[in-house]
């Protein structure tokens, strides 16, 4: 029996949706006849088949679909195509027979390739344990690895054979070890109930310093796989890119280019883990940009797309010539839609350099076109490449007093609700493709979370372009938690769903485990940024299912109180909380019954609140108005208009106290003046806009800053004071006459 019904059989017999999926799957492939063999259930959910006639229409369906399985599968209108003859003799390599010529009966099969030899899917599905005669098989069909009697020799330029362009560097490339990269062993593994179950309880167990950064170390669960790291090896990856991508190092000048650091990172990705590096120095700081980590995200998916191309298109020619009755389950290669890259951004500034930067390192074969540039370019280029030096001295101008991060974040010139799919064809690279038959997705959280509930108002519209996404990217995370995080969850749940409509492939295609609704545990996801937090570090280890396992970047920091100014004396104070769900409601009493007594019996003006989130900017000013307390808001929702207002009553201390939110300082960073008491209410999740929102206190003649903090808000503090500070004040002991007081000042 196929191996399409493993793992499926009783989640059909027991659920109606189920087999409604499953009956679509089938019908997209065979067109039903008059009496459908596997009819679906019955609009009303609670009519259900009794189990032995289910079993037999079951049954009899597969039947009909094993008596075809020896051909190539096509669609009823087009089950055939006219025969092709191709002759003509192959060397074998080491003294292999001259093969004799042959006629070749092509069958094209209705999946993701399309006459331009557009190609979907990856490698052959099958137990771990059979992967090595699996692929030694492979060889031996067809020695060279090229495809015969389908391409021609231009065509192959394209569709390397896996034999050449294997990349292990330092690894043998003999008839023994093709095609056992990371690409084939982790696809065509056979996932166990064992291996699921164990994600539960995963745990990270070892640890390795990073090359290059003293301060920092990766921790991961499993296998130690930097146990015995290769300095020069970038593992898996073809050849062709590999050249281009060493050609381009060398061109670019940069010191983490081609280092260790890139190489370390690159075999982390080739190793198909989930990955969290939260140590990623932005482009928009000051500095030397870090490019190497972003070089080598693209490089992994770029060999991940073209490697399943090249896996689809041999499978193919392989089915063309396969016997009559053969066995086709080792062609199971494809997902349910073509996209198996999605790249999470979170502005098309940002994007535009993703895609510039994707475009480089794709080798010159394979990019002799690329198509609908100059709109590209009008949509999504930033500032500095519409212009260079004269837009770039202009917003120089507009905004002198303005950090740099600023200048490339705001989102006053800067689009946040941006998508677009990029297709690889023969020798084009197709920007604005279709989504669904699309390589990558290059989208921003908040589009596609807007995609996801417009399917739920409109039936008619789908996102099953997730259906089959097996490389998750999402690059500066950190910037989208400045956005909204809430945006970034819901669109990786909806990863790895079952289409809502019939694939757009061959249904005898499709691996075993996208059917059994496993896909989740075979996707990887890449989590870049500038810092962590706990939201970040909750979909990380909840949303991320990888039966690989996990690796995460762990640093010490050293602060950035060395940037505030030296008169300013900093107080930071602990307050105890009972558990994590009580710490805001902790948070807040403390602040009503220990802090906000002493601002109400002073004369003194110029008091700043600053919260961290809109939902304690909210809390605070209900309690504020419920006190007849004379303030003034400045929120992230606040007009220009308001925020004039505000500011100038603040100045002239006809509003005594101002309530301010992180958010609004990060997208807006208005100068605000007359300030003399800064209290902060919660640490703020950038460490950079610490020291500026405290330097507002520089011109106050005896300036007070205080901060609260508990035990939970360790990454936020140790960003700012530091790793070695940080772990001294959440782990000091609970004592009854003690003084949970810490004080900084130069």
């Amino acid at each position: 029996m196929l191996n399409i019904t493993r793992g499926t059989t009783t989640d059909i017999l027991n659920c109606t949706e189920r087999r409604t999926k499953l009956y679509h799957c089938r019908t997209a492939y065979f067109p039903p006849p008059s009496t459908p063999p596997f009819p679906p259930p019955t609009s009303s959910p609670s009519v259900v088949p009794e189990t032995a006639t289910v079993r037999n229409c079951l049954n009899q369906n597969l039947n009909i679909m094993k008596k075809r399985q020896h051909v190539a599968p096509t669609s009823e209108s087009n089950s055939k195509r006219k025969k092709k003859e191709d002759k003509g003799t192959k060397k074998k390599k080491e003294g292999r027979r001259v093969e004799k010529e042959t006629n070749v009966e092509i069958i094209k099969s209705v999946n993701l390739l399309e006459d331009d030899h557009d190609g979907e899917g990856s490698d052959i599905d099958s137990p771990r344990s059979n992967v090595v005669g699996s692929l030694q098989q492979n060889y031996d069909d067809n020695d060279s690895g090229l495809i015969e009697g389908s391409e021609t020799e231009e065509d192959n330029e394209f569709s390397h054979s896996d034999e050449e362009d294997i990349r292990t560097n330092g690894g043998a490339t003999s008839e023994d070890s093709v095609d056992l990269s990371s690409f084939d062993l982790h696809l065509q593994h056979n996932l166990s109930k064992e291996e699921i179950d164990s994600q539960k309880n995963l745990k990270f167990s070892w640890d390795v310093p990073v090359i290059g950064v003293s301060n920092c170390k990766w921790r991961g669960t499993g296998e130690n796989i930097l146990k015995d790291f290769n300095i020069n090896s970038c593992p898996g990856l073809k050849e062709k890119l590999y050249e281009h991508w060493m050609d381009v190092s060398k061109t670019s000048g940069g010191k983490d280019i081609n280092s260790p650091k890139q190489k370390m990172f690159f075999s982390l990705c080739s190793s198909y883990r989930d990955i969290l590096y939260c140590n990623k120095r932005p482009f928009y700081l000051k500095g030397l940009e870090d490019t190497s980590i972003m070089d080598a995200y693209i490089m992994h998916s770029l060999n991940h797309v073209f490697r399943t191309r090249d896996r689809v298109k041999k499978n193919d020619s392989k089915l063309a010539r396969i016997e009559e009755g053969a066995d086709t389950e080792r062609f199971r290669d494809q997902g349910f839609t073509r996209p198996k890259v999605l790249i999470l951004l979170p502005f098309a500034n940002i994007a535009y350099r993703v895609v510039k930067r994707l475009i480089q390192l794709t080798p010159s074969a394979y990019k002799v076109n690329v198509e609908h540039m100059d709109r590209f370019s009008a949509k999504f280029g930033d500032e500095e490449d519409k212009g260079d030096k004269e837009n770039g001295e202009e917003l120089e101008n507009a905004y002198p007093q303005k950090p740099d991060d600023y200048k490339v974040l705001s989102p006053y010139h800067n689009e946040d609700d941006f998508m677009i799919g990029i297709k690889f064809t023969r020798k084009t690279i197709k920007l604005f493709s279709d989504f669904h038959t699309s390589d990558f997705i290059i989208a921003s959280p908040l589009c596609l979370v807007n995609k996801i509930e417009e399917t739920e108002i409109n039936k008619e519209k789908d996102v099953d372009f997730l259906s089959s996404i097996e490389v998750l990217i999402i690059d500066h995370a950190d910037v989208m938690t400045m956005q909204n995080w809430s945006h970034v969850r819901p669109v990786i749940e909806h990863l790895n769903r079952l289409p809502s409509t019939p694939p757009r492939t061959d249904v005898m295609r499709i691996r075993p485990w996208y059917l059994d609704e496993q896909a989740r545990f075979y996707r990887q996801t890449i989590i870049l940024g500038f810092y962590s937090n706990p939201e970040i570090i909750t979909s990380f280890n909840h949303q991320c299912s990888n039966y690989e396992g996990k690796v995460k970047l762990m640093c010490e920091y050293k602060g950035v109180l060395q940037k505030v100014l030296p008169k300013i004396q900093q107080v930071y104070v602990r307050f105890n909380i009972e558990s994590i769900v009580d710490a805001d409601d902790d948070r807040f009493n403390y602040f009503v019954k220990e802090v906000f007594p002493r601002i109400k019996d002073s004369d003194q003006g110029g008091i700043m609140i600053f919260a961290s989130s809109y939902f304690e900017f909210i809390r605070i000013r209900n309690f504020l108005k419920s006190q007849n307390a004379s303030f003034c808001l400045v929120g992230e929702y606040t007009t220009n208009q308001d925020i004039s207002r505000a500011r100038g009553w603040f100045f002239k201390a006809e509003r005594k106290i101002m309530l301010y939110t992180e958010r609004c300082h990060f997208y807006r960073r208005f100068p605000i003046r007359g300030v003399k008491n800064l209290i902060m209410y919660s640490l703020p999740e950038r460490k950079e806009l610490y020291p500026e929102i405290v330097n507002r206190l520089d011109g106050s003649e005896n300036p007070q800053c205080t901060a609260l903090f508990s035990r939970l808000d360790k990454y936020r503090l140790e960003r700012i004071v530091g790793t070695t500070h940080a772990t001294k004040m959440v782990a000091t002991k609970k004592v009854a006459s003690e003084k949970p007081v810490f004080v900084f000042c130069d």
